[in-house]
């Protein structure tokens, strides 16, 4: 019994340190280019698209803002997709078990 208080200290321990990066992790914003800096985006820690920006040398400066703000929404679709499929894989992986509270993948 002395071991799985133990083990079960260390599990605690363990989520906690979890949560606290996925908190870190959810505050982070990180940058990428294309094209020598022409197209940039930013998406946060979780993956979720938050800005693009497009050089005006690359398309009509008069449509540029839509044309930044349908790539965002496109990108939102498809990772509701994708969460979707990812939800419908881990219901068939895990025989229809539910995951534990705060316990979810890949984030």
């Amino acid at each position: 019994m002395k071991n799985l208080a133990g083990l079960m200290k260390q599990a605690s321990q363990m989520q906690a340190k979890m949560a606290e990066m996925q908190a870190r992790l959810e505050s982070l914003e990180v940058e990428g280019e294309a094209g020598a800096g022409m197209v940039r985006v930013i998406l946060s820690g979780k993956g979720v698209l938050k800005s693009v920006k497009i050089d005006p040398k690359l398309a009509d400066p008069a449509e540029m803002e839509m044309l930044e703000d349908l790539i965002v929404a496109a990108h939102a679709e498809a990772k509701r997709h994708l969460d979707e499929k990812t939800s419908a894989e881990m219901q068939s992986a895990t025989g229809g078990l539910q995951l534990p509270p705060g316990f979810s993948l890949p984030f």
